[in-house]
């Protein structure tokens, strides 16, 4: 995989015989309070590598376009104006920048419900933000989330209860725990496989590291910390790559083994 242009909120991967185009929707700041360890409590001590905006931990907010040139699919939406944060909702900009029309997007993937990851199926002003779309994949577990704001998109959704292929070279893998229906897509070319995930990780400079480290609002601490174990090692394979939420934007990199943990090698400089 390698990088072949970027903007202010894009940056475009050849990946084999596909492209992926990562969509910055912006940041969010969280307190530190909110990591946990192995038994749930917060953590005594930020380790000093951990960077802070502040007093606060600065999680960027990534979505994944992926194309052949026939098909694609938009994997997660990010926030829209759902989150009244103004770091956020910058996925719109992201796809002018890229050159992706919206009323081209027929195929929206989920990770899971969390409003930064679905909310841009919603435009600020109330419409719908791609006017042709026909299928929203979803962890059958999170589908609860379409009604309100998002409940004109109920209609097209196709709940996601085992592992599924949503094309010809994208997978749905459940991988419960942050939420129910929290689901990777594993895309792959004919060079390798990209796994693209929503809050597997929150914070890349401490989860590959100390991968047991966990996130207050992991719904099942354990259950998540058991698919990001899983995950983390799976990527370690070769020709394995992945492309994260909350990883720094662009948010593609490559895992390797790193100790008593994984260290964490991005494909590109940093966005934003």
């Amino acid at each position: 995989m390698r990088l072949i242009s970027s903007g202010q909120h894009h940056a475009t991967f050849e990946f084999g015989d596909l492209q992926v185009i990562s969509l910055r929707d912006g940041y969010i700041d969280m307190p530190p309070t909110r990591l946990r360890d192995e038994d749930g409590r917060t953590l005594d001590e930020l380790p000093a590598v951990v960077p802070l905006a502040g007093d606060n931990l600065r999680l960027s907010v990534n979505a994944f376009f992926v194309t052949d040139g026939t098909r694609s699919v938009l994997i997660d939406t990010g926030a829209s104006n759902a989150w009244h944060d103004p770091t956020m909702g910058l996925i719109y900009d992201a796809l002018d920048e890229a050159g992706i029309d919206r009323a081209h997007v027929t195929d929206v993937a989920i990770t899971h419900k969390h409003e930064d990851h679905v909310s841009g199926l919603i435009a600020p002003d109330g419409s719908e933000a791609f006017t042709e779309l026909e299928r929203v994949w979803i962890g059958a577990g999170d589908t609860s989330v379409f009604t309100g704001r998002l409940e004109p998109i109920r209609d097209r959704v196709v709940p996601v209860s085992e592992k599924v292929a949503i094309n010809d070279w994208t997978t749905a893998i459940p991988t419960p725990g942050h939420t129910p229906g929290h689901t990777v897509y594993d895309v792959r070319s004919g060079t390798g496989h990209l796994l693209v995930w929503g809050d597997t990780v929150h914070v890349p400079t401490l989860q590959f590291d100390q991968p047991n480290v966990s996130w207050e609002l992991d719904g099942n601490q354990s259950q998540a910390r058991a698919a990001r174990a899983a995950l983390l090692e799976q990527l370690t394979q070769p020709h394995h790559f992945v492309a994260g939420a909350h990883l720094d934007s662009p948010g593609i990199a490559r895992v390797t083994p790193s100790g008593d943990g994984y260290a964490l090698e991005y494909l590109a400089p940093p966005i934003g």
